[in-house]
């Protein structure tokens, strides 16, 4: 982890809320459906999957919480009625999980038998470490009845390694992650290779136990090492998928689809982009290295047009205000 990456994630809070909005529209699909469905096709045109989220987490109310659940009905139907090639991701505090267990599971098991009527999958995200253990109970309540549902486990929580056990046991899909929460000492491994080799021991654990299992990481030594896995087990093409973030470490995606491997990106739209945003640079210092390299880029670039090409009346090159992108990135 680099100094760069360091100093702009604990800047993330003086940033200028426009400013925030203009970098991170790289790593989200702008705040309408419409914007991240183009997202989705231009993905499937470039050979990759993708799991579409709506930004925002837990609900204050019934009604709030209703709203949401039909939201991601909308959602499912508009994949449905552009033939894309997508399922989508839930936050169970969003379907009223802080609110009450009961209305929680009602609207979850809604929304995973709409979308299997529409071969579409759900794919339930996890939150921080107060509701890992009631998220993967409704998952695995869930899975008994509708096979279309799949979890999420981070590899640096502590307890990763017997929730893994018992995922791969009931056969659910599993993206392992690294997880981006911040969570104490007690509950979750805070030395980062630590948190490495934990991702590459469950990621063992879940194949060997017939999951089949999302590879969720922009990290190459973990690619490498699933990658390794994957050739000494004889894995087929069936069994693992890698996954990325919309916006992150582009090349690193085109190699892996390139050489014949099933990607999914994880595709964020919303109004609720500032907090999404602001968490990410924060908590990921990784990814706020990236976003400054995009930045001092994008100002070089800025420069050397403005030198080639002369400036247009306000001082701004002509070229720059002829590429610079909107909320959809093409990728």
């Amino acid at each position: 982890m680099g100094i760069m990456d360091k100093a702009v994630a604990s800047s993330v809070p003086v940033i200028p809320r426009p400013v925030v909005r203009k970098i991170a529209s790289r790593y989200i699909a702008g705040g309408r459906l419409e914007e991240a469905l183009e997202t989705i096709q231009n993905l499937n045109g470039f050979g990759c999957l993708a799991t579409m989220s709506v930004l925002g987490e837990s609900t204050q109310s019934e009604s709030a919480a209703t709203e949401k659940l039909e939201q991601y009905k909308r959602i499912v139907g508009a994949l449905e009625a552009n033939d894309l090639k997508s399922g989508i991701s839930v936050k169970l505090t969003g379907l009223g999980l802080a609110l009450d267990e009961d209305l929680c599971r009602e609207n979850l098991e809604e929304i995973v038998f709409y979308a299997g009527e529409k071969n579409r999958f759900v794919r339930v995200d996890m939150e921080d470490s107060s509701y890992t253990a009631a998220t993967l109970e409704l998952v695995l309540d869930m899975h008994e009845r509708h096979a279309n549902i799949g979890a999420v486990i981070q590899a640096y929580l502590r307890r990763s390694l017997k929730d893994v056990t018992r995922l791969a046991e009931a056969g659910v899909s599993v993206r392992l992650c690294k997880g981006i929460y911040y969570e104490p000492r007690e509950v979750a491994y805070k030395d980062f290779d630590t948190v490495r080799q934990n991702y590459v021991l469950l990621l063992e654990e879940l194949i060997k136990g017939g999951s089949y299992v999302g590879v969720a990481t922009h990290d190459e030594y973990l690619v490498w090492h699933a990658l390794r896995i994957i050739h000494q087990m004889g894995l087929t093409k069936d069994r693992y998928e890698f996954q990325m973030l919309l916006g992150v470490d582009e090349d690193l995606r085109r190699i892996l689809v390139n050489a014949g491997h099933k990607m999914r990106v994880y595709v964020p739209f919303g109004e609720d982009w500032y907090e999404y945003s602001t968490r990410r640079l924060k908590e990921n210092p990784k990814i706020a290295g990236y976003v400054a390299k995009d930045v001092i880029g994008s100002i070089a670039k800025a420069v050397e047009n403005r030198r080639s090409y002369g400036g247009t009346n306000d001082g701004t090159s002509a070229v720059q205000e002829r590429t610079i992108p909107g909320l959809v990135r093409r990728v």
